[in-house]
């Protein structure tokens, strides 16, 4: 029997089993004319087909995201380990309501201007995490504490805490930090003494308290073949796991040790003193986490593609190529190339601003000007950011347009 490929596995990609989950008939952050605002079209209403959106849409499939969160609460359950989501992936607060009615145990949020727009809507339970340096970000986050005393902020740097402590007290707050410890060399405090060091002294500071650490492995998401990324992901973060126990042996608070993402979901529940995972794409998947494999074979199938983006056929006069309108700007440069669902002998390359390419040597059915194809993304956090509102789906009709809460938020 042949074996199935990544491409044969997406020809079907659509025939999935929704779990049970609650999803919000309200829409919440924003009022009918302030939605209809940031649609193109503003006759949508309830019920249109997703082939008929003006394109390039982002739209989201409801099924797939509730069985996505259920899968991922249901795959922890008895592990000890809970989820901490990263809402960099969806920059949406209705999402983060979904992911922390299903048991997460906070929100994660990489910037502070992402931080801010989660608690405007609402979000309360935020960690931030990346350290924030300038005077203006820390009186931001500040701003934060003052009206939210579930935030939790990232420190790497000795003149970082000293400097956060006393924007605490200026604002006459405690500050609640954790120490990101590096796993790899992107960002964090060496593992060790340097580490061990940053959170005593965080310890010792007036007007701060200090909550734990995280360790976030950035580079292992992405590792091809489960036993690969299993084996490679337990031994970088050996050095933070003897790190946190350095900390807890010293007496220090040690609540949180926070890490792992989508890739490694269900390897980091192995690593002793582990408290939650900051699984982020799982909700969406991308053409990215398809190829990394698993525990059964090459395609990464735990969890199902919800996110899409609906494009349109606009040029078939030259043979065995297609013109859509989706370009970089609708699906960014990021590999590998968006998959166009049921064509699985399309190569789609999204290089031109406004543009995408379709080369072929046999297609399912004769195209013409004014067809609308579905695409896989390549890397859904991204891609995200490239739109103001989710289209979200059931049985392929509109039942509700979230905003994208955080789009644009990188500062």
């Amino acid at each position: 029997m042949k074996k199935p490929t990544r491409r044969d596995f997406l020809t079907t990609a659509s025939g999935t089993t929704a779990a049970t989950f609650w999803v919000p008939k309200k829409v919440y952050g924003y009022g009918k004319p302030e939605l209809l605002a940031h649609v193109t079209d503003t006759k949508l209403s309830k019920g249109i087909s997703k082939w008929e959106l003006d394109t390039p849409a982002l739209v989201l499939d409801l099924d797939k995201l509730e069985q996505n969160i259920a899968q991922m609460r249901t795959s922890l359950a008895g592990t000890g380990v809970g989820m901490r989501p990263h809402a960099k992936t969806h920059k949406s607060g209705d999402i983060a309501r979904l992911q922390l009615a299903a048991g997460a145990v906070g929100i994660c949020a990489a910037k502070i201007s992402e931080a801010e727009a989660l608690y405007a809507d609402g979000v309360q339970k935020i960690l931030m995490t990346t350290a924030n340096l300038s005077r203006s970000k820390i009186l931001r986050a500040m701003n934060i504490r003052k009206k939210n005393r579930e935030f939790i902020q990232a420190v790497d740097y000795p003149q970082n805490a000293r400097d956060l402590s006393d924007a605490a007290k200026a604002a006459g707050v405690t500050a609640d930090v954790v120490v990101d410890v590096a796993v790899g060399t992107r960002s964090g405090v060496p593992a060790g003494d340097l580490a061990l060091a940053l959170a005593q002294l965080i310890d010792t500071l007036p007007n701060l308290k200090f909550r734990g650490m995280l360790a976030y492995d950035g580079g292992a998401q992405h590792i091809k073949g489960y036993k690969a990324r299993h084996d490679q992901s337990l031994a970088r973060s050996e050095d933070a796991a003897k790190t946190f126990e350095r900390m807890k042996a010293s007496g220090l608070n040690t609540e949180i040790f926070s890490g792992g993402g989508t890739g490694t979901y269900n390897i980091m529940t192995k690593l002793r003193g582990y408290t939650d995972v900051q699984v982020g794409s799982y909700v969406f998947m991308d053409a990215q986490y398809l190829e990394i494999g698993n525990e059964r074979g090459d395609i990464f199938t735990d969890f199902a593609s919800s996110l899409t983006v609906m494009t349109t056929v606009l040029n078939t006069y030259f043979p065995n190529r297609l013109t859509t309108d989706a370009g970089t700007k609708a699906l960014t440069l990021n590999k590998p190339d968006p998959i166009v669902i049921g064509e699985p002998g399309f190569r789609y390359t999204a290089g031109s601003d406004e543009f995408g390419t379709i080369q072929y040597e046999t297609a399912n059915k004769a195209y013409k000007v004014g067809d609308k194809l579905e695409l896989i993304v390549p890397h859904c956090d991204p891609v995200v950011n490239e739109y103001d509102v989710f289209y979200g789906v059931r049985k392929d009709r509109v039942e509700i347009v979230w905003p994208v809460t955080a789009r644009g938020k990188s500062q």
